[in-house]
């Protein structure tokens, strides 16, 4: 029930929005809030349901066609023109259908190898934490690149600057993430469970 609500309520913020779309959500107001918060509610509820009554399956070459899927829909940012409230419902069954179908193609597929496992297991570690930390480092570059204008506009030097810049805002990105696993996450993890799951001696 809650995810069929969180579905509609979903599909009506796509489709009554005024761009026809589910951007927003990026401050503490009433209408931002709303945005953001019926933007949260139906992942959250389809992924407990996901995780509860889909068994994953085995699927050949499952990080191949769940990629494709992707490059696909990504390739494919607005559709419908002029008629917006198209592309709110394009949007709304992207995340509804399609990115569930992705997360179930991925459960799906097998990692075999040390490398691609250990690599596997520190994308999916730091998968959240880079998501939750990655916009002040978006702000941070888009602010140098404001200050520098100038330079960038000037200099002979831009296009390597640029590049070595915005790998420099990828690394520290994806190192402020690990340390969020390691230094936040992991320890209070394992306090909440020592503390709440762990049956204690009669």
């Amino acid at each position: 029930i809650l995810v069929f609500v969180a579905g509609a309520a979903l599909i009506h913020l796509a489709v009554s929005s005024p761009n026809g779309d589910v951007i927003g959500g990026w401050s503490v107001e009433p209408h931002q809030f709303r945005i953001g918060l019926t933007r949260l509610l139906y992942p959250f509820f389809a992924g407990l349901l996901l995780s509860r009554i889909c068994k994953p399956g085995q699927i050949k070459n499952a990080f191949l066609w769940s990629a494709l899927l992707l490059i696909t829909m990504l390739s494919i940012p607005r559709v419908g023109g002029s008629q917006l409230w198209i592309n709110g419902l394009y949007d709304s069954l992207s995340i509804i259908i399609v990115f569930p179908f992705v997360v179930f193609i991925g459960a799906s597929g097998t990692v075999s190898g040390k490398f691609s496992s250990k690599l596997s297991k520190f994308l999916g570690d730091i998968s959240y934490p880079i998501y939750i930390i990655h916009y002040p480092f978006i702000y941070m570059y888009m602010a140098w690149v404001a200050n520098k204008r100038d330079f960038l506009s000037t200099s002979p030097y831009a296009t390597v600057t640029l590049v070595l810049v915005s790998i420099g805002v990828l690394i520290a990105s994806i190192a402020c993430a690990y340390g969020c696993v390691k230094l936040y996450d992991v320890p209070v993890r394992n306090w909440l469970s020592k503390r709440f799951m762990t049956k204690k001696a009669d």
